[in-house]
Formats: C-alpha cells, sequence, structure tokens
C-alpha cells in the first residue's frame, strides 16, 4: 500500500510559525546605572530562555529610573504592557521578562498575574523555564518568594546605606553630600577611601570656612546672642541694608527656586539653629516615610515624604572635624534665647486648622506673587501677606506692611464667575479659540519618532531587495529581524509619548462640559468641600490691592487615576490640561467698554475675551473699605502700608 502525498505531507514539512513576545524589563536608577547595559543583559537573559524554542522578540517595554516598590499601574511602560494585553489585535502572543526580581516586589505578582491568565497570554521567566502553569502551586510558590526576595533585598540595601552613613559621620565626620550650609564651602579632602572610586578620580570633599560668608554668620550669632540681642527681621533688615547678599543670592546654582532679593527671618532662624557651625557634622536631620497613595487601595502602593527627625535622633560625629565658626557654649546660648522667645511650644509640626478657609492655597499677592494665609477674625475668613513681617524691605519691591483681603468679598464673584464661565453659549467661543491656540509640546518627539519608523521601513524595503537580488538569506534575515525588533520599539515608545494639549475640538468640547460640571460641584459644596474642589479644578487667583482687583485663572491639573467626590454628590473626573480663555470681569459695569458689550445694562458683570494663552481669567473690583469689625482701615486694599 503505498503512502498517500498531498495535504498530509505538506502538513508534515511545514515548519509552525514562531511565537512573537514581548519584552519587559526595568532599571532603578538612571544616573548610577547604564539604562543600555541593564537592558542588554535582561534582554539577553529572556532570548536564551525563547529562542530555543524558536521565539522572537517583536515588542519592548523597558521603565528606566523607577523603582521595583512602584507597582506595574504607576509604571509608564509596565502599564503600557498591561494595556496592551486588552488589544485583540496585538502583535504579540507572550510576555517574557529577563529577572523576576526587577520586575515584581512584595506582593506584585499576585496582584499582576491574573490579568495576563485573564486575556490568555502566557507569562515566560528565566527561574521556571518557561511559561508560568497558573494551576501549578510551585510556580505560584517560586514567583511568591521572588517577591519576597526583591522586597527583602531592598530593605537590607536601606539598611546598610544608613547604618554605613551614620557610622562614617560618628567615627569619621566625613562629608555625605547636600549643600554646604551658608558660611562653609567644599573643599579637595584627598582621595576616596574605596580603591576602585579612588581610580576613577573620585575624592572626598569637606567643609571650609567661606572667607567672607563666615564672618557674616559670626555677626549674625553675635548679634543674636547679645545681652540686649536682636530679633531675627531686625538682623534681616540690617544684612539686607547693607548690602550683603542672601544664602541663595550668594549661591543661586543651588537655589534657583528661591527668592534672592534680599534676607528673610527663615534664613537668619536656620543659621542661628544649624550646630554644623559648632564644627561638628550632623547626620539624619531627616527621613524619608514610605506612606500609603490610598488607604483604600492598597494596590497603589506607597509614595515617599520627607520628615523632620527629633534633634534626639539626630547623629553626631564624636569631634570637630571643620573649622567651627562659633563655639558649643554660645550655640547652646542661641538655643535657649529660641526658645525663651518662642511664643509657646515649638513644633515642627504646622498646627492644623478646622477654619473651612475656601481659598486655601489658591489666592496670591500681587505685590510678591507669595500665597496669602488665611487669618481668621471676627467669625469670619480673611486673606493677609506679611511679607514685610518675614523678608527685609528692599527697593525692588514696594510692599504694604500687611495686605488683608476677607472672603466674603469675593467668594460671591469666583462662584458666580464659575457659573457662567462654562455655560453653553459661551463654548462655541471658546472652543474657536482654544483650537486656534493648541499646540502639542511633545510634537517633534512625536515627529522624530515617525521618522525613525520611517527609515526603517525604508531599510526593509533595501533588505527584501538584497535578497531577491541574491544576497546570502541569513544574513539578510537578520538585518530584517534587527529593523522589525526596532520599529515595534519606536511604535511603542511613540504610544507613551505624552499628547500634551494637542486634542480635537470634540475633545476640547467634552473637557469644556467636565470643567463646567466641576465647577458647579464647587459652587453648590460645603465649605469643607470648596477648597478641595477649587484646587481640583486649578483655581489660581491673585489680589492686585493697588487696583482693587482680583485675577481668577482657572488652570485644570492633569488627569489622574482618581475622582472628586462631594458628600451627597456624585463622582466627576478632573479635567486634562489644556489652554483656555482669559476674561476680566468687573462689577457694576465698570469695565472698559467692547463692541461685544453692547446692549449690555450697566449693572451687568462685562466679560472680556483676550487670548492670552487662552487661560480664563476673572478679574473683578474689591470694594477698597475698612474691614468690618476692625474699627481700621485694611492695610493694602487703598494701596497704602498700615
Amino acid at each position: 500500500m503505498q503512502p498517500q502525498s498531498g495535504r498530509d505531507d505538506d502538513t508534515r514539512t511545514s515548519a509552525p510559525p514562531r511565537l512573537r513576545y514581548a519584552f519587559y524589563g526595568r532599571v532603578s536608577t538612571e544616573d548610577n546605572q547604564d539604562p543600555e547595559a541593564s537592558r542588554a543583559w535582561q534582554l539577553r537573559r529572556a532570548r536564551a530562555l525563547i529562542e530555543p524554542k524558536d521565539g522572537v522578540i517583536v515588542a519592548e517595554y523597558f521603565d528606566v529610573d523607577k523603582s521595583r516598590s512602584i507597582p506595574w499601574s504607576r509604571r509608564p511602560h509596565a502599564s503600557l504592557l498591561l494595556d496592551e494585553l486588552k488589544n485583540l489585535q496585538r502583535n504579540f502572543d507572550a510576555v517574557v521578562i529577563g529577572e523576576p526580581h526587577r520586575a515584581f516586589y512584595g506582593n506584585q505578582y499576585s496582584l499582576t498575574f491574573p490579568i495576563f491568565e485573564h486575556f490568555n497570554v502566557p507569562l515566560w521567566v528565566p527561574e521556571v523555564g518557561g511559561p508560568i502553569d497558573p494551576v501549578n502551586e510551585a510556580h505560584d510558590m517560586i514567583m511568591g518568594v521572588f517577591g519576597g526576595l526583591s522586597k527583602g533585598e531592598r530593605n537590607r540595601i536601606k539598611i546598610r546605606v544608613r547604618s554605613a552613613m551614620a557610622a562614617m559621620t560618628v567615627t569619621e565626620g566625613r562629608y555625605l553630600g547636600g549643600r554646604p550650609p551658608y558660611g562653609y564651602q567644599l573643599v579637595d579632602a584627598g582621595p576616596h577611601p574605596n580603591p576602585a572610586k579612588a581610580a576613577d578620580g573620585k575624592r572626598l570633599k569637606r567643609l571650609e570656612a567661606h572667607p567672607v560668608h563666615s564672618l557674616v554668620v559670626k555677626w549674625i550669632f553675635a548679634q543674636y546672642i547679645k545681652q540686649q540681642g536682636r530679633g531675627l527681621l531686625d538682623i534681616a533688615e540690617e544684612l539686607t541694608r547693607q548690602g550683603i547678599p542672601c544664602p541663595s543670592a550668594s549661591d543661586p546654582v543651588r537655589n534657583p527656586h528661591r527668592n534672592q532679593l534680599a534676607w528673610s527671618k527663615s534664613a537668619v532662624r536656620t543659621i542661628v539653629g544649624n550646630p554644623r557651625y559648632t564644627g561638628r557634622e550632623i547626620w539624619n536631620k531627616q527621613r524619608k516615610d514610605e506612606v500609603l497613595i490610598d488607604v483604600d487601595d492598597v494596590a497603589l502602593g506607597h509614595t515617599t515624604k520627607m520628615r523632620w527627625n527629633d534633634r534626639s535622633d539626630w547623629i553626631w560625629s564624636e569631634y570637630k572635624v571643620h573649622d567651627a565658626l562659633i563655639s558649643t557654649e554660645d550655640f547652646e546660648r542661641a538655643q535657649q534665647l529660641r526658645q525663651s522667645r518662642a511664643r509657646g511650644s515649638y513644633s515642627k509640626k504646622g498646627n492644623p486648622t478646622s477654619r473651612p478657609y475656601v481659598f486655601r492655597g489658591c489666592l496670591h499677592c500681587g505685590y510678591c506673587t507669595r500665597k496669602m494665609q488665611g487669618n481668621w477674625n471676627n467669625q469670619q475668613a480673611y486673606y493677609r501677606c506679611r511679607f514685610p513681617a518675614e523678608y527685609a524691605m528692599v527697593n525692588e519691591i514696594d510692599h504694604p506692611k500687611v495686605v488683608y483681603l476677607r472672603e466674603a468679598e469675593i467668594l460671591g464673584e469666583v462662584d458666580g464667575w464659575l457659573a457662567t464661565a462654562f455655560t453653553p453659549d459661551r463654548i462655541a467661543s471658546v472652543i474657536d479659540m482654544m483650537a486656534a491656540q493648541m499646540t502639542d509640546p511633545d510634537a517633534q518627539r512625536a515627529a522624530d519618532l515617525r521618522k525613525q519608523q520611517t527609515r526603517c521601513d525604508r531599510k526593509l524595503v533595501q533588505y527584501r531587495a538584497a535578497l531577491d537580488a541574491g544576497a546570502d538569506p541569513a544574513e539578510v534575515t537578520r538585518w530584517i529581524n534587527d529593523v522589525k525588533q526596532e520599529r515595534a520599539r519606536l511604535e511603542h515608545e511613540a504610544k507613551a509619548t505624552p499628547r500634551g494639549s494637542g486634542i480635537s475640538r470634540h475633545e476640547i468640547a467634552d473637557l469644556l462640559r467636565r470643567t463646567g460640571d466641576l465647577a458647579q460641584l464647587a459652587i453648590n459644596a460645603d465649605p469643607e468641600d470648596k477648597a478641595d474642589l477649587y484646587q481640583q479644578l486649578g483655581l489660581t487667583m491673585t489680589y492686585y490691592p493697588q487696583k482693587h482687583e482680583v485675577e481668577a485663572r482657572v488652570i485644570p491639573e492633569p488627569p489622574h487615576v482618581r475622582s472628586v467626590r462631594v458628600r451627597g454628590g456624585h463622582d466627576a473626573e478632573e479635567p486634562v490640561p489644556v489652554a483656555p480663555d482669559k476674561a476680566e470681569i468687573r462689577p457694576g459695569g465698570r469695565a472698559d467698554a467692547r463692541p461685544s458689550d453692547a446692549g449690555v445694562s450697566p449693572g451687568v458683570r462685562r466679560l472680556r475675551l483676550h487670548g492670552d494663552r487662552g487661560q480664563p481669567a476673572h478679574v473683578f473690583g474689591t470694594r477698597g473699605r475698612g474691614v468690618p469689625g476692625c474699627g481700621r482701615a485694611a492695610p493694602g486694599l487703598n494701596g497704602s502700608a498700615a
């Protein structure tokens, strides 16, 4: 009997299709590790696992500068990979990981693998020798152990580093980094004790008295601790009057974010309270605490917060290791004076208030642009700016002693503006203005990625032509596979590139409607909720006492995976950032006449569109009269100092 030929032979001889893989990897710190080297060895391990099974990597997801403690949903490329699992048209069949220690931390595996199982996407791991079997208890136990080992490794490193830094501070008094205190400068202290780092050119640093600034520090302590000691503000004003640059102005490279015009009380207070001026090294003034982002959703992970340690927890060097600018006795005397002059007990923690300040964190002073502080007076909420009480006065700033504004003066105006700023009759004109002004900050990056993809397509055409012309098939096939992987990487990088503000007219209209919904929530909310809602809405106001005006802008924050809830209300999504319109409103019809104002009665507030980058602004007048119940004129309301 002759064997049959035909379709059965074709089935036996045809090679099965190659399994396509997506690779995921991660590197923690971009500064201390080479991301390309880390990616290369992780990719090498992944390929060693799948290539014997005739697998090929067609997509790469690699997170850089992301700690392993961050869950997958908060890692840019890991979250993109999870989203791609939902895509039925994805270009890969399985996912391979080079090292599970870098991919999973703690219980992240148990929170992530069910997504792979749900979409029937195998997860390959070298330590398992292939894909993880969802029903295999040994596989589940192995991955759980790797997550625990990863967490333990991170904790051990933290403990070792902290213990080593504490020991070096106590026994060696070594300078461990950070900006040098005012009055000192960094000088060379010899080669690094680690031979490898010394061979690499790294050297130790130590503190040395600055020839000029150290004299200022000595003068500050002398003025503060003498028998009739001067106050902090008095010292700051004297230093400014003499033309001595403040610490921020003396070192502008390290302090680009700080006010450099004049000395402040806080700067003098920091100098008086710094024990490093006694010549001893101090460490562990602050610590990093990891706190839950959301106590109701532990899977979101933790965020790191810097907090002050008690003085009893500070680590002191056993002896003096750098130039002492003051004696230990003078420093202790200064601390005693600080405590005796303080009103009540001193604490680094802010005093929480139960007062419902609606514009908390939203109102700025028009003189100095600093945030105005809440002040409760006569059962009413006020906002004040005491810039001269904190900073020495300089010629560049003509600031009243106190700028004062009552919340009730502007609350109704703000609510009224928000009620009309996003009405249907305004949306059409605002959409036109926003669409004309929209620019995408990442457009250049997206264009570059498209150009690189086009070059890859051009190379593929050339390689196929070379193959048809008789070139070595093995060599050309390797070229084609490399270009395909590069193009897949560019495609996923393009997907991960933020879209910025380049959105369509339909998206703009939807944004305005959602922003209007949030504005209505703020209007109808309780006073305790209004402050949070205004911050989510992106409300920013600037008070100009000399003009009797407050300018308000709405700049929505970027979207987050959360919603804003009002007691007794519903959830509202946060709007995405846009370039809205700018408007000015003045009460009583005092706005300048515009053609669009024709026919409006004098008692109606007037709206003027200027198109200043499209940010919605509302300017309304204040009454400029005395503060009720205070028996005196409100400082700053009439532009004069108190």
